[in-house]
């Protein structure tokens, strides 16, 4: 039996993965490169193949899923950053998308083209550079405190 604690885990992962999904359609098709970064996440996250491609194939409506911290508001978007360059083409839903979720996370719009330059490319921050932009970002970019 799963007690609660897991089920509230199990849950944010999922939901951090609707999150994803939403990121990977919002230019209307799922691209391979796509499907293969929402699988690899996926298994990062614990979750199994079937458990994803549920996910994937729901038609359950998108609701934006918001993280109760900044680190994890940022971990989320540090995905999502990636899903965004995953095919190589920025869509301009894309960058609705992504401005939509840093405005429902508590963040000024200023915070979307300094995500946008950061991922650009191949290059990714590190986990170690990607902490120092997260509290980079809370002092340039938060406008609400809570759940920070």
């Amino acid at each position: 039996m799963r007690g609660f604690f897991e089920h509230q885990f199990l849950s944010f992962k999922k939901n951090s993965m609707r999150n994803l999904i939403a990121m990977a359609m919002a230019d209307g098709s799922l691209g391979s490169e796509e499907e293969q970064f929402l699988y690899r996440v996926g298994a990062r996250y614990g979750l199994k193949d079937r458990q994803i491609t549920l996910l994937i194939n729901s038609d359950k409506p998108f609701s934006l899923f918001v993280p109760d911290s900044h680190l994890k508001k940022m971990d989320q978007l540090y995905d999502l950053m990636k899903m965004v360059y995953a095919d190589g083409i920025v869509h301009n839903k894309e960058v609705e998308l992504c401005e939509e979720v840093v405005d429902r996370f508590g963040y000024s719009q200023e915070m979307v083209p300094w995500l946008m330059e950061i991922f650009r490319g191949n290059e990714h921050p590190d986990i170690v550079r990607w902490r120092e932009l997260c509290l980079i970002a809370k002092e340039k970019f938060a406008v609400e405190e809570a759940g920070t």
